[in-house]
């Protein structure tokens, strides 16, 4: 006779607890663009660091433009009306100029030292807001004073084409640029500014 018919129970067979399902990584567990995930932080870190070195080189390209139209304007002096000072334009351009070398150097300055030590001077929203709206005003007051003084230097190279007048083209040129300088990394700063979190 079989163990069922002598009244004993039938063995229930043993089973194993289950086991717990392996944790998954950090990427798999982060939502698709959550940017919790490794190489999310990686790529932030590296876009940080592209838009740190962007935004340096453009300074400094706006600081060489702007030091070169100064220069130029202000030695721009050859006796009689071919003096830069005689003209309310270009005095204008050269007072810009001067302000715009300021402020780069000083930006650029300030980002250097960001770099190099990893520490920055001001909060970074502060900062942030310095650099947007800095930018944007030292833009706009050099794209202003390079168009006044487009129609006076037109109308002398209309009469006589001499050094004089070759300087004044050439510094409004110089301030052209920087202008195009300031105005990329006014983007950049923007881009920065509104990628702050403020909560």
């Amino acid at each position: 006779m079989s163990g069922t018919e002598d009244g004993e129970k039938p063995q229930k067979p043993v089973q194993s607890p289950p086991s717990a399902p392996p944790a998954p990584d950090v990427e798999s567990r982060a939502p698709a663009g959550s940017g919790l995930g490794v190489s999310a932080i990686v790529r932030r870190g590296r876009r940080d660091d592209l838009i740190r070195k962007g935004s340096l080189v453009l300074r400094g390209l706006a600081l060489l433009f702007s030091l070169l139209a100064f220069i130029i304007m202000a030695s721009n002096k050859h006796g009689d009306w071919k003096d830069f000072d005689k003209y309310e334009e270009f005095r204008y351009l050269l007072a810009i100029s001067i302000l715009a070398t300021l402020y780069t150097g000083a930006q650029a300055l300030r980002h250097v030292h960001q770099i190099s030590t990893g520490q920055e001077l001001f909060q970074r929203q502060t900062s942030a807001l310095i650099d947007f709206f800095g930018d944007q005003v030292v833009a706009y007051l050099l794209i202003s004073a390079a168009s006044t003084a487009v129609p006076m230097t037109n109308r002398m190279r209309d009469n006589v084409d001499n050094l004089f007048t070759d300087c004044l083209a050439a510094s409004i040129s110089m301030a052209f640029f920087a202008f195009l300088a300031l105005a990329l990394s006014a983007l950049i700063s923007g881009y920065k500014l509104s990628s702050q979190s403020y909560i």
